[in-house]
């Protein structure tokens, strides 16, 4: 199911699957998180959005932003109880 975002009056779409969730949590280090954002966005956006993502990232902090909005929608929340 296609994630729809509207960002700086822009129209976006992402495609997002398990295996770019997994890369996107994989690829990030301590001290590098926008790149890895980055990667996934550009990894996951339709290809007719293309164009109005990269502008947007050229903005600071706009990779992380964007990318915080789709795991959000994209990541179930789970009930987690701990047994002891």
């Amino acid at each position: 199911m296609p994630i729809k975002l509207t960002v700086q009056d822009k129209d976006l779409e992402f495609n997002v699957e398990v295996a770019h969730y997994n890369s996107y949590i994989n690829e990030m280090q301590p001290n590098n998180k926008v790149t890895p954002a980055h990667n996934f966005l550009m990894r996951t956006v339709a290809d007719s959005c293309k164009n109005s993502l990269k502008e947007l990232l050229k903005l600071p902090g706009a990779s992380i932003q964007i990318a915080a909005a789709i795991l959000e929608e994209y990541t179930p929340d789970l009930e987690i109880r701990v047994g002891k």
